[in-house]
């Protein structure tokens, strides 16, 4: 017989749907995120060029941004931001406030997750703020490693996680 907590994660799933970004989820991706960077930071000029404009940001790069949708309600969004044509960032990755614990983060994730290796990515990025442990601790059990910080994008930036696929050059 299943436990509680199965039944929670299952009734979730019934209800839950994670789907590609279309133009009338730009205010929602845009909340979203600004209620967490708001929460835990200031938002910096390149969290405004994505927030604005997402389309153009994330999906018209050869990236994308898939939207978490619980009862028909956007609840979570996440992007993936293309560097190359292997190599693609994680990035404005946020889940309702009222929702975080709920397990919707870490199935959003592994949607993001299945959706880069079927864009070809071979090598995911995150930069992230150990203020988040929440947000560290999903990343490494969806498998990414901790790596040397190389990118100053953005100032609450202080650790860099990644996942491979496959050996890049």
């Amino acid at each position: 017989m299943p436990n509680s907590q199965d039944q929670k994660q299952a009734d979730l799933d019934s209800r839950l749907r994670i789907v590609i970004f279309e133009p009338w989820h730009a205010k929602a991706f845009r909340d979203l995120n600004l209620d967490w960077i708001e929460e835990f930071f200031v938002v910096e000029e390149l969290d405004r060029r994505h927030l604005d404009f997402p389309q153009e940001s994330f999906v018209d790069t050869g990236g994308a941004i898939l939207m978490a949708e619980l009862d028909g309600r956007v609840v979570g969004c996440c992007a993936l931001l293309k560097h190359s044509d292997s190599v693609y960032e994680v990035s404005k990755m946020a889940v309702m406030r009222e929702c975080r614990g709920t397990g919707i983060g870490k199935r959003l994730l592994d949607v993001v997750i299945d959706h880069a290796r079927s864009i070809g990515a071979q090598r995911l990025e995150i930069i992230s703020s150990t203020r988040l442990p929440p947000a560290i601790e999903l990343y490494k059990q969806a498998g990414f490693v901790e790596v040397p910080l190389e990118s100053d994008a953005y100032a609450r930036g202080n650790i860099a996680l990644e996942l491979r696929f496959n050996e890049v050059d």
